[in-house]
């Protein structure tokens, strides 16, 4: 029997069919509360596309990560949710958009492993992909993180049809588009006391034709060891670590997501604290290239930042600091001209509190604490006096390993976390767009009273000094003839939409935030807050023949549905 929670889906699908009407009726309750009254919108003033939110599903959890990655099937109409806060994942059939009903859980523990044993309790569910034939697959982490974790198997019934060890703390996984195969991106962060740092892998699994799990064997690794050493590529960021251990390299890189090429040849792992991507050949479970995508300069044209969150409000400006790109997500698609790019969500992220209660480490710092507590100082010249002051840069944060001298006495550039942006780059990292200070300008301009508010509550600019809106997760969809780029919000929240069809020429089209600031956060009136994970789901696929976007929102626990149509 399977692990979905009480019964089985397709006994609850109908049991809320009409069996047990008020279970119907209490399940789909929550659906309509996380649509706002009046949704922000702003649009580009030639916008040939509108975004409106269809419906949700509220777990009511706030906070716990209950919405985070989503995965669409087409065939059955069922959105797969990640819930972290119980660590499984919530099938929602989204057949009436208006009106999700929740149907059932998937949870991993229990689920057979490939040569004995099964998942045991404790374990969690990270990421979730669905095939086209209605073969779910979920990355699952161990209950001691720093522990191999699995890949878990389920039908669209929910039964479990088996399990695959694959590296630890898979974060994310990915299904190729040809369904032969499954990826998965593990992270292996240490443990909190910094005693054990497992490798960064990238594990391939050959999927089997049928609806069947596959076995270990199908299970390849790829591995940074090539890198180790002097075979480090320039630009990528490798510090601290576990003195004397084994693999260093290896150890300190962490695969964050994973985005597969239209012919389902090549993966692309975003390594996020590294700044960098790792290019794997699927055929051989290789990491082939590593590459780092540098640092976005925050004093070029139309690529300032507002930098503190003690200046009273809106304040972007050109300043002398670089933006570390570190994305989270990462997509491919193939454009006009027959070219393979990335687009990346440029979110940044440190890495702190290592060492919990013994000797903390902690990477980020704020520039004016630069020169004390042991921190080196910035170089003369860098910074003026005016310019430590904490309504210009004295609040910024930003990284105590990039930018110091040769002999370590000072600070010759300062790095901040993220790029405050999404980029389009080739695959050997050449960026072709950026979308500048974008992000920060049309929220300005659309909400100027919450402007760089955070996700858990409301507060005018108190994310200025740590980046800012905090792109985090994004996807690609084609509607007509254009392709679209649609990326997640993570802080003040929202998406925002560009027509990325020619890569060098992307555009702003439109900004949707189903959020209502006014409304007590831990409240279902106050919308969606946190996006986190992204789908877009063709007019062909989708229930209603009308393109619509899943977006998991991890602080209000909600998963809501947007349509999408053409404007005239």
């Amino acid at each position: 029997m399977s692990p979905v929670s009480t019964r089985s889906i397709t006994a609850r699908r109908a049991l809320v069919a009409g069996a047990v009407l008020t279970l119907g009726a209490a399940m789909a309750a929550p659906a309509n509360a996380a649509i706002v009254d009046d949704p922000i919108s702003s649009s580009a003033p030639a916008a040939k596309l509108s975004l409106a939110p269809l419906g949700s599903y509220d777990t009511g959890v706030f906070d716990e990560s209950a919405a985070e990655i989503v995965a669409f099937h087409a065939g059955s109409a069922q959105l797969y949710s990640v819930d972290a806060n119980v660590g499984e994942i919530n099938v929602i059939d989204e057949s009436d958009p208006e009106n999700p009903v929740l149907i059932g859980t998937l949870a991993a523990a229990g689920v057979p492993i490939a040569g004995g044993d099964t998942i045991p309790a404790g374990s969690e569910a990270n990421s979730v992909a669905v095939r086209a034939d209605g073969l779910v697959v979920v990355a699952v982490e161990a209950p001691n993180k720093t522990d191999n974790g699995w890949v878990a198997f389920f039908d669209l019934d929910g039964n479990a049809l088996g399990a695959v060890q694959v590296g630890a703390q898979p974060d994310m996984v990915a299904v190729t588009p040809d369904g032969t195969q499954a990826v998965t991106a593990d992270e292996g962060e240490p443990n909190a006391t910094y005693t054990v740092d497992p490798e960064g892998t990238v594990t391939v699994i050959d999927l089997p034709a049928t609806l069947l799990a596959p076995t270990q064997a199908a299970v390849r690794t790829a591995d940074f060891h090539a890198f180790e050493g002097a075979g480090l590529p320039a630009g990528v960021r490798v510090f601290a670590g576990i003195d004397g251990i084994d693999h260093p390299v290896s150890r300190n890189l962490e695969p964050e997501y994973v985005a597969v090429d239209a012919a389902s040849s090549t993966a692309y792992v975003t390594v996020q604290e590294a700044n960098a991507i790792a290019v794997v050949d699927l055929a051989t479970a290789t990491v082939t290239d590593l590459f780092s995508l540098g640092a976005k300069d925050f004093s070029a044209i139309k690529a300032g930042i507002d930098p503190s969150d003690r200046d009273g409000g809106v304040n972007i400006q050109r300043v002398p600091v670089k933006g570390l790109y570190q994305p989270d997500s990462i997509a491919a698609y193939t454009a006009v001209n027959g070219k393979t790019y990335l687009v990346t969500a440029n979110e940044g992220d440190s890495r702190d509190d290592w060492n919990e209660g013994v000797d903390e480490y902690e990477e980020s710092v704020r520039i004016k604490d630069l020169g004390e507590d042991g921190y080196a100082p910035p170089c003369g010249g860098v910074l003026t006096d005016a310019q430590l002051e904490d309504a210009a840069l004295g609040r910024l944060t930003v990284s105590r390993e990039s930018g110091l001298s040769a002999d370590g006495s000072c600070y010759e550039e300062l790095y901040a976390f993220g790029a405050r942006s999404f980029s389009i780059w080739t695959t050997d990292g050449t960026q072709v767009f950026d979308s500048g200070d974008d992000f920060e300008q049309i929220t300005a301009a659309a909400l100027p009273e919450v402007f760089n508010s955070s996700n858990d509550g409301t507060g005018l600019d108190n994310r200025s000094d740590n980046k800012g809106p905090e792109p985090e997760g994004l996807t690609i969809g084609q509607v007509g003839n254009k392709i679209y780029a649609f990326v997640g919000l993570e802080r003040i929240g929202g998406v925002m939409v560009y027509d990325v069809t020619n890569p060098n020429a992307s555009r702003f089209v439109t900004y949707v935030n189903n959020r209502d600031f006014e409304a007590d956060p831990e409240s279902a009136a106050a919308g969606d807050l946190g996006p986190e994970g992204l789908a877009f789901i063709s007019a062909s696929d989708s229930p209603t023949g009308v393109p619509m976007l899943a977006v998991g929102n991890e602080v209000s626990g909600t998963t809501t549905l947007f349509s999408i149509a053409p404007k005239k």
